[in-house]
């Protein structure tokens, strides 16, 4: 497979090749619409700073178990993460439609009311674990360690693709936060997180 390549030059192709199809996997993916909201919901920082571990430890599974992966049940991957989407739902439109009391009260105490850097990261980093699990970004991640047998470059080259997309994210998610009322986005985000809840039910039911 490998004939006329240096090793450097093969560990560079995997790569190259790892980081083009997770980017073509997760540019339409909910890997991106979720990471968008939490931008709007958090300070960028910390979200990227949560989705990009969670993408890490996802990479490092994938790569870890290979094709194994592929043969987890798929009814209690999704049902995790029906579980994982509804608690996100809840507390989401929870906050969105009590935020004018809980502004108040902010306000009274501390004039800001920011939910704090850890915080914000420990939940973007559960949301986008828990939207990666089994996703197809991290069994094309098991397959291609797999089948190429260089774990490091495909696991490297898929962790970029997917900090790549969250920058994307990111980015889009700052400018329409400085444009919306943030109850406004604190509530769409929650119905966007329950749309997520009800997709992974059905999965989980038709699987």
């Amino acid at each position: 497979m490998w004939e006329g390549l240096t090793p450097v030059a093969a560990t560079l192709l995997v790569l190259l090749t790892a980081f083009a199809v997770v980017l073509a996997v997760e540019l339409p993916d909910k890997t991106l619409v979720a990471t968008l909201v939490l931008t709007t919901r958090y300070r960028a920082l910390p979200v990227f700073t949560g989705v990009c571990v969670a993408f890490l430890v996802q990479c490092v599974i994938a790569v870890s178990f290979g094709s194994v992966l592929t043969l987890l049940p798929e009814r209690v991957t999704t049902g995790v993460v029906t579980a994982l989407f509804a608690i996100g739902a809840f507390m989401l439109l929870r906050e969105g439609f009590g935020a004018e009391e809980d502004s108040e009260q902010d306000a009274a105490r501390s004039g800001a009311g920011e939910v704090s850097f850890r915080r914000a990261a420990l939940t973007s980093f559960g949301v986008l674990f828990a939207a990666e699990w089994g996703d197809a970004s991290q069994l094309a991640t098991a397959g291609l360690t797999a089948h190429y047998g260089h774990p490091f470059a495909v696991g490297l080259g898929a962790w970029l693709a997917l900090v790549t997309v969250a920058g994307v994210a990111v980015l889009i998610g700052r400018k329409i936060r400085a444009r919306v009322h943030p109850q406004l986005i604190q509530r769409i985000a929650g119905f966007v997180f329950a749309v997520f809840a009800l997709f992974a039910l059905y999965q989980t039911i038709a699987g």
